[in-house]
């Protein structure tokens, strides 16, 4: 328990100084940066000499001694960011809280993200090799991507052999799921078509990839 009494912290430049002290209290090459946009709150961030980033906040306005270390990840992380509740009663306690229980956490966090984005890539392959398959089924059809989801749509118009008729439009939309493994179709036209494509679904080989 240290015994120094608590810092103050009720300005920016007094919270640049503590997060200084505490960036040397994790370590001789750590240092401490500006974190503009958390201009609404007092905010820093610490990075040591493995490259990992901390950001340090204090949390609530009517506790300049409570502060929240985030340990950062890129802003396209398919996981969250580990964060830790902490007093800041002294820059080598803040420090030692961070060593003993944000960075195990920032390292599951690390791993997890680097396995979750294997995985996404992995399905994106998958994925993209079953929409070019359905995109030379249906020469022209429109493509749209989302997240983890592709979309296909082709149409083309019909004419009846009356003269009199009506213009049918065959419309198709495909959507492929995350890895590729299932498909939803949505079908309309002209009666015979689209019982032709039924026919085809249902008389296939189930057994087929």
């Amino acid at each position: 328990m240290p015994t120094d009494p608590p810092p103050q912290l009720t300005t920016q430049e007094q919270f640049d100084v503590f997060t200084d002290a505490v960036a040397r209290a994790l370590g001789p090459r750590c240092r401490a940066e500006p974190l503009p946009q958390y201009s609404h709150k007092l905010a820093r961030r610490i990075i040591d000499d493995h490259g990992r980033a901390v950001r340090l906040l204090q949390f609530g306005d009517g506790h300049p001694l409570q502060l929240r270390a985030y340990g950062a990840l890129p802003d396209d992380s398919p996981v969250s960011e580990p964060w830790i509740g902490v007093r800041a009663l002294s820059a080598d306690h803040v420090a030692h809280q961070i060593r003993r229980r944000l960075y195990p956490l920032h390292a599951e966090a690390i791993a997890e993200a680097q396995k979750r984005a294997e995985e996404i890539r992995a399905e994106e392959t998958a994925r993209r090799a079953v929409s070019d398959l359905l995109a030379a089924a249906l020469p022209g059809a429109r493509v749209q991507k989302t997240r983890r989801r592709t979309r296909l749509t082709w149409d083309r118009a019909s004419w009846p052999p009356e003269a009199h008729g009506a213009t049918v439009v065959d419309d198709v939309q495909v959507e492929v799921g995350p890895s590729g493994s299932w498909l939803r179709v949505e079908a309309s036209g002209r009666a015979q078509a689209v019982a032709r494509m039924l026919t085809a679904f249902t008389q296939g080989d189930p057994t087929e990839g």
